[in-house]
């Protein structure tokens, strides 16, 4: 079965972690049959050195690679859809450019939709580990059964964004990517819930992902919290939550985004939002 996988990359990019990230595309147990890459506005001369050598790496292996250049920096989510628009194949698998897909995860992926017809998207779950160490800090859990998470999309995002693959057309169905502000992802899987398609996580982990203190930063400040009482005003338009939930889910996000400190929600994350290991 050929599939994609789509990455973007931007100037503010490590270029020995994105060295990693291809690296583990392409030396997997099932390898991709295209990687679309997108250069998301100007990169300097070591990014593009990683961008030559993996060119090379491609061609031994006989993997489809091609480059898109944007001329200026056009953020995450059309980064993201570009990437998607110019993947040929029907399967495309996302992928960061600072983490490290596992071995089999591609074929563990592929097998889901070989099982399921119906399913239009596969996620799994993350090792969140130390920039440089790479040493292991804590899991991401998300459900697994479609059920249960549609039923979590009510309350928080229900993939890890950088694990999944999904069937293209589905996608481009619903609109594809669209930017919104640190929730472009979490805006196309409720349009995808909307549209009635069929999701899934594996309950293994799939990608390790490189965090640090900025990374649960991030999840604070007053635009962040006005992107996600946005997308949960859209779920109550939309019938998927009722009007209480709308009210205790914002009312959560602007205690944590907006009232408390960046260390206290840092804690708070680490403490009930993840498993540490």
């Amino acid at each position: 079965m050929n599939f994609s996988v789509a990455i973007c990359v931007y100037k503010k990019d490590n270029p020995l972690y994105f060295k990693e990230a291809l690296d583990s595309v392409v030396e997997q147990s099932l390898k991709p049959t295209q990687v679309v890459l997108v250069v998301d506005g100007f990169i300097d001369d070591e990014l593009k050195k990683v961008i030559d050598d993996f060119d090379n790496i491609c061609l031994k292996l006989a993997v489809e690679f091609d480059v898109i250049y944007l001329k200026k920096n056009k953020g995450h989510g059309e980064a993201r859809k570009i990437s998607i628009e110019n993947a040929k194949y029907d399967y495309v698998a996302l992928m960061d450019a600072d983490d490290i897909s596992r071995y089999d995860r591609f074929e563990k992926q592929i097998d889901i939709f070989k099982k399921d017809a119906e399913v239009s998207i596969v996620g799994g779950l993350i090792m969140e580990i130390e920039h440089d160490t790479k040493k292991e800090i804590s899991i991401r859990y998300v459900p697994s059964a479609d059920k249960e998470i549609k039923e979590y999309l009510k309350t928080r995002c229900p993939f890890n964004q950088m694990s999944v693959m999904f069937k293209k057309v589905d996608v481009i169905k619903v609109g594809n990517y669209i930017s919104f502000y640190h929730n472009e992802d979490y805006y196309l899987w409720i349009r995808m819930y909307l549209e009635g398609f069929s999701f899934y996580n594996l309950s293994e982990i799939l990608v390790d992902v490189r965090i640090n203190e900025e990374f649960f930063n991030r999840r604070g400040g007053f635009k962040y919290f006005l992107s996600e009482a946005k997308i949960q005003k859209i779920m109550y338009k939309n019938s998927i939550i009722s009007f209480a939930r709308f009210v205790f889910n914002v009312s959560v996000r602007f205690i944590l985004q907006v009232v408390l400190t960046d260390g206290i929600r840092g804690y708070i994350f680490k403490k009930l939002f993840r498993k540490r290991v």
